[in-house]
């Protein structure tokens, strides 16, 4: 027997019932296909689709889901049809997205992007439940009110993401008092190498080029221009209880290295794995234990290098400005995240270039803060007010900052 003092506690698998927020998103996908794998270990309560009605319809005829809902209320009587004869409930708006996570699941996925998965995720924590969160803006828009919540329900909160997932493996191998800081690796995204006049001028088939991660249309624009990766930051701060100087970023092209944390007596602990997104979500499914994952071996010696560089806060300038709102607090990365919501989606329409991302951004913080609307965010309506409000500052900047130059 070993004297060095290993875990070897796993315990008796038993039926895990889970629901799944998002069912149909690139993050539901990933959890379906883990489930798919390992049905008799988790039964399906309930699962949740923004507009697909085919594919959850499909999803729930699989899996033998008890409920499902649509956001899109219109789409209800569809969703009926498709599920006609098999028992599954269905509802479709706002409230049955949130009844969706309110049942009695013990694992809830929480992959509802957009301020939408904000109500969702809260009644999932409200009664207690393990929620895996894959929803950036339940952090980045609410994070210190959504973990007091959380804290107070007795809800356990497992990171899905991939660099947060890594930091919640790593952490482990110390106390919170023994922590220096944590560092979040960045693959650096399509334009890592290029120049910033090039950056400036990219196309959106150009920003859709990752050269490691296979996501949705949004995160995958968020990773060209390093938002993701402020997002991240903003997020870590909120997850693990860090302050801006706790965190830094290192650009890791390889996307090998998930995260890092650095410990009072200098060792850094890493959390390593191929690129896909079936490897976090399968730690937050099986944890405290591990199930087997379907993701690819990690072969160093074929890799053969792994390769580090500083982030360029000049050329990726939406990093920098999450930290400033990370620093500033009050709201701030509420309106961080929804100008940059905003200022995407005109980009993918053509409204805007790609360097005026980081702009509007800018510009719309910037308002926010001169307009003196800063104030401590204590319910979910008002961090729904603030990211309303601050999507219609960022919209009327978006003309003047469509004309301006870099």
């Amino acid at each position: 027997m070993s004297a060095v003092p290993l875990r070897n506690n796993k315990t008796a698998p038993t039926v895990r019932s889970v629901t799944v927020l998002g069912a149909t998103g690139s993050i539901g996908d990933s959890t379906m296909d883990l489930l798919r794998a390992a049905k008799d270990r988790y039964r399906v309560e309930a699962l949740t689709a923004h507009t697909n009605v085919e594919g959850l319809a499909k999803l729930a005829r699989e899996f033998g889901a008890r409920y499902v809902a649509v956001a899109d209320p219109a789409r209800l009587n569809e969703l009926k049809e498709a599920l006609a004869g098999t028992g599954t409930e269905c509802g479709a708006g706002e409230s049955a997205v949130v009844e969706a996570a309110a049942r009695p699941a013990d694992w809830v996925m929480a992959a509802v992007s957009g301020a939408a998965g904000l109500k969702p995720a809260l009644a999932a924590v409200d009664r207690g439940a393990t929620v895996a969160l894959a929803n950036k803006e339940c952090l980045v828009c609410a994070g210190d009110f959504f973990m007091e919540r959380a804290s107070k329900a007795g809800a356990c909160i497992l990171p899905a993401d991939s660099e947060h997932n890594a930091l919640f493996q790593a952490l482990s191998s110390g106390n919170r008092e023994e922590l220096v800081r944590v560092i979040i690796t960045a693959s650096g995204g399509p334009f890592r190498t290029w120049a910033a006049a090039e950056i400036e001028q990219a196309t959106l088939a150009q920003a859709l080029k990752h050269p490691n991660w296979s996501m949705g249309q949004k995160i995958t624009i968020d990773s060209a221009s390093m938002m993701n990766k402020g997002l991240e930051v903003i997020e870590a701060a909120c997850l693990f209880g860090l302050t801006a100087d706790e965190i830094d970023v290192l650009v890791h092209p390889q996307s090998i290295i998930h995260g890092m944390v650095e410990f009072s007596d200098r060792s850094v602990v890493a959390q390593l794995g191929a690129p896909d997104m079936r490897t976090p979500i399968a730690h937050c499914l099986g944890w405290p234990d591990r199930i087997v994952g379907p993701a690819a071996k990690l072969d160093l010696a074929k890799i053969g290098q792994l390769t580090f560089e500083a982030p360029d806060f000049s050329r990726f300038p939406g990093l920098k400005l999450a930290y400033e709102a990370l620093r500033t607090g009050r709201g701030a990365t509420t309106v961080y995240n929804a100008a940059n919501e905003v200022a995407v989606a005109a980009f993918i329409a053509g409204k805007i270039r790609f360097g005026a991302i980081a702009r509007l951004v800018e510009a719309t913080l910037e308002a926010w803060i001169r307009s003196g609307n800063l104030a401590p965010l204590t319910s979910a309506d008002d961090a729904i007010s603030v990211d309303h409000n601050a999507r219609n500052k960022a919209v009327t900047l978006l003309p003047q900052i469509a004309l301006k130059a870099s």
